[in-house]
C-alpha cells in the first residue's frame, strides 16, 4: 500500500508539473511535489474504502464520487500550493486531469497494466 501511494503521488506530481508548466510557465517542481500526495491519498483511500463501505452506492456511481472528490482535493491543494485563485486552479486541475489521463493511457499501452 505504501509503494502504491508513493508511485501514485509521484505520477500525480509529474503530471501536475507538466500541466503547470504548460499553463503557468516556468514553475518550481517542488510545488507539484507538495500537491501530489493529496489526490493520491484521496483516490487510494476512497477507491479502497469509500465505495465498499457504503452499501447503497453502485460501483459506477462510486467511481464518479471518487473522481469528483479527488478533483476537488486536487483543486484545493493546487490553489494553496501555487497561490492562485479558484478559477485558474480549476483550469489547472482540468489540465492536470487531462495530462494524467493521457500519460496513464500511454503507460498502460506500453506496459499493459490492465
Amino acid at each position: 500500500m505504501v509503494v502504491t501511494f508513493l508511485l501514485t503521488a509521484l505520477f500525480y506530481a509529474v503530471t501536475l508539473h507538466l500541466a503547470a508548466t504548460f499553463f503557468i510557465g516556468d514553475v518550481p517542481s517542488q510545488r507539484a511535489a507538495y500537491v501530489g500526495p493529496v489526490p493520491a491519498a484521496v483516490s487510494i483511500l476512497l477507491g479502497r474504502y469509500g465505495v465498499e463501505s457504503v452499501g447503497f452506492v453502485s460501483p459506477g456511481l462510486g467511481i464518479v464520487v471518487v473522481l469528483l472528490a479527488t478533483l476537488v482535493a486536487d483543486a484545493i491543494a493546487i490553489s494553496v500550493s501555487y497561490r492562485i485563485t479558484w478559477k485558474p486552479a480549476a483550469v489547472l486541475t482540468a489540465l492536470h486531469l487531462a495530462f494524467a489521463a493521457v500519460l496513464g493511457f500511454a503507460l498502460n499501452n506500453i506496459f499493459g497494466f490492465f
